[in-house]
């Protein structure tokens, strides 16, 4: 039985750097409460006042993979960690993507620290078999993580590098010319979200990142305004369909 959230107590099993900001964390406790690919935990952190919002890479049955991005006190604290500490966490937090809307030839678009949640979309479409694009852009080379694992998957990897030191240089969007694909999901900053809504062909997913107060609903302090009314982007999203978006 699939649980709405779960709170507990979660081991971190490692605890490593993909690059000199980002790090890979996999946590060992109860998953139950994880629906659907999008969704996200909330980490309490000691000393700090709000929970930290990080988005599920991966999960299985007893295990969750985060990727997180150092840039401030709460994340820098995180980074320090080190296996066998356990950590306050609401899990299966937000609306997830809808993978039965994605077609035959899905499109992924990640950005930055947009990619992780798209790993574990990735793995889900292609375990029901879909061919999958995944375009990854970055600012530089240094800047990569995870190109291989999602290759692992099976998934076409399109990179774009701002400065063009690996793939196409540019951003997404320029990654996204010539590519067929039935349905796009991404993730990553707005400025990227708005300039794929611009040009993509399809229908689709954009999950937001956001600051959040309490990550489920109560607060109201991620509200955003859609054609359907206020939103909240952390239990209403943080995925929302491209339809409704109010720019």
């Amino acid at each position: 039985m699939i649980k709405i959230m779960h709170q507990g107590w979660y081991e971190i099993i490692s605890n490593k750097a993909l690059t000199d900001t980002v790090y890979r964390m996999e946590l060992a406790g109860d998953t139950s409460a994880i629906a659907k690919p999008g969704q996200f935990v909330n980490i309490k952190l000691e000393g700090q006042f709000l929970r930290r919002p990080i988005s599920i890479c991966d999960w299985d049955d007893t295990t969750i993979t985060l990727i997180y991005k150092v840039v401030g006190v709460g994340t820098r604290q995180m980074s320090r960690m080190e296996p066998g500490k356990k950590l306050d966490l609401l899990v299966g937090l937000g609306n997830g993507f809808d993978v039965g809307k994605s077609g035959d030839k899905p499109l992924l678009i990640g950005g930055g620290v947009g990619v992780p949640p798209m790993y574990g979309l990735c793995k889900r479409l292609i375990a029901e078999g879909k061919p999958v694009t995944m375009i990854m852009g970055f600012n530089t080379a240094a800047e990569i993580f995870y190109a291989e694992e999602f290759r692992a998957l099976g998934a076409n990897v399109i990179i774009a590098t701002a400065d063009g030191s690996v793939g196409i240089k540019g951003f997404v969007t320029n990654a996204m010319d010539g590519v067929d694909y039935t349905y796009f999901y991404t993730c990553g900053p707005e400025p990227m979200l708005k300039a794929i809504d611009k040009v993509a062909s399809t229908s689709g997913q954009l999950s937001f990142e956001e600051r959040m107060g309490c990550g489920f609903g109560a607060c109201m302090g991620c509200s955003c305004k859609t054609k359907y009314g206020n939103k909240r982007i952390c239990k209403d999203g943080p995925v929302l369909e491209r339809e409704e978006i109010i720019w």
